[in-house]
């Protein structure tokens, strides 16, 4: 069927064959279907239920548009490309910075809302012109670079607004959350995040009854006594609403500021297309431009009714490995489940009275992974940061995206942290490759006795060998 909404059963329906797997277009009976899109939706909650309430944004919206975004995903990809779309980390950041700046909540999807247009327009492209347009604007060194100071500038956030209001709930749970993401095998390794949030409402509730209320700031500037959790919205809310709507807002100062974030969305893409199409056998590379375009559109529509953005997700990567079930009628399953939750005020009530102390647990995590993805695209791309070309503009964006550095440009208009660190990785990397000599300019991997092509041309030219005639030590 070409929009992948037809399946023919895989053997009895019941449980794969030893070693067989079950295709996109392939389904297990319906019971066995639904469970594994539950199991979908629990794998992506941890980190799709906390973003939106890093971002200020309704989880309610949230989780309702996630479902809706990812039957958008499989209707445009044919069913070709199994994926769950949930809630983008990498706006949190962008979102923290526009709300410093004084901006709303529609000043923040409105923002967004620009990028996904962005990336809408880049899928586009691609299709067109294929996928060596991002290799040549994007190569592993500014992808990566862009990356890691996206994760890196949350940083603040983690220690000046969440630590705080409860330091050892928020220690606890971040040795709980750390323990399980290494020790736990399979499914529940995926779910990590999730039962750290589970770990965080246990403890937080065993130390309200304990200890009694906590004297922290919680919310505002000033500190004050509180629970930790306190469920008392969760009483009041429905069981069955519409969410929260709201038009976006658009300012050019915000705009900018999320732009940068384009970049990790396109890496993602690309990343999960490559995953996907590397564990089902399927030759996907003529689907990365429509899956870009997929996930530009999906995100422009939640943003325009005041959702967050939304972005393959891994964690479902990962259930697809363990299971090796395929089926993009799971992903139908779960978006039908999100967008049943999303109909529930009580749900989204539990989501956002998450404990401070417990987001401050999980983000020490959360953000340092987010920025370790940008040094694992270097790695899978064997970038050389000894070569100058790769090390300058990598170091001065991620340091100025790290430290939010500011450039004021005028009495209305600045740069910084990390719009103006993209800006110094992408126009420096050009730049300096415009000038560069000619041997700084390979992109071959490193020889592996880990001297460089540059270093090995370099000394060449210049008659050296090294002093105790062996080779250098690899980088790792």
């Amino acid at each position: 069927m070409k929009l992948g909404v037809r399946w023919s059963l895989h053997g009895d329906g019941r449980t794969p064959a030893p070693g067989a797997v079950v295709r996109p277009d392939e389904r297990l009976s319906w019971p066995r279907t639904a469970g594994l899109g539950a199991q979908h939706v629990v794998a992506m909650f941890g980190a799709s239920f906390v973003a939106p309430v890093l971002m200020g944004l309704d989880p309610n919206l949230a989780i309702m548009m996630s479902g809706i975004a990812t039957m958008i995903f499989l209707l445009a990809t044919g069913g070709a490309v199994p994926s769950y779309l949930g809630c983008s980390l990498s706006f949190v950041g962008v979102a923290a910075v526009i709300r410093a700046q004084g901006g709303s909540s529609a000043t923040v999807t409105g923002a967004v809302f620009a990028v996904a247009v962005a990336l809408f327009l880049a899928g586009l492209a691609v299709r067109k012109f294929g996928a060596r347009i991002i290799h040549a604007t994007m190569p592993p060194i500014v992808t990566g670079a862009v990356v890691m100071l996206i994760g890196f500038n949350l940083a603040p956030v983690t220690a000046s607004t969440y630590w705080p209001q409860d330091q050892w709930t928020a220690l606890l749970v971040m040795l709980f959350t750390g323990l399980a993401v290494v020790c736990l095998r399979g499914f529940w390794s995926r779910i990590a995040i999730f039962l750290g949030l589970i770990f965080g409402y246990g403890i937080s509730w065993i130390f309200d009854r304990v200890f009694g209320q906590i004297h922290s700031v919680a919310g505002g500037t000033e500190a004050v006594d509180h629970w930790r959790l306190d469920f008392s919205a969760v009483g009041k809310a429905d069981w069955v609403g519409l969410p929260s709507f709201h038009a976006p807002s658009f300012e050019w100062s915000a705009i900018l500021v999320a732009l940068p974030v384009v970049i990790a969305l396109i890496a993602e893409n690309a990343g999960h297309v490559k995953a996907v199409g590397e564990m089902t056998g399927d030759d996907l590379d003529g689907k990365l431009g429509t899956a870009i375009s997929a996930d530009g559109a999906a995100s422009m529509l939640s943003t325009a009714v005041g959702g967050p953005p939304n972005t393959t997700y891994s964690e479902n990567i990962g259930v697809m490995a363990a299971t090796r079930v395929y089926s993009t009628a799971a992903y139908w399953a779960a978006a039908v489940f999100a967008l049943l939750f999303g109909l529930c005020p009580k749900f989204g009530a539990v989501v956002a009275a998450i404990p401070g102390g417990v987001l401050g647990g999980i983000t020490v995590i959360l953000y340092g992974m987010i920025g370790l993805l940008g040094a694992q695209i270097w790695i899978n791309a064997k970038v050389d940061l000894r070569n100058p070309l790769n090390l300058v503009p990598a170091a001065a964006g991620i340091i100025i995206g790290v430290g939010n550095v500011s450039i004021k440009i005028s009495d209305n208009f600045e740069l910084s942290g990390i719009a103006l660190g993209t800006l110094v990785v992408i126009t420096g990397y050009h730049a300096l490759r415009a000038m560069a000599p000619a041997h700084l300019k390979t992109q071959e991997p490193l020889l592996d006795e880990g001297t460089s092509r540059y270093d090995t041309e370099a000394e060449a030219r210049a008659g050296e060998r090294t002093g105790d005639g062996q080779p250098p030590v690899a980088n790792s």
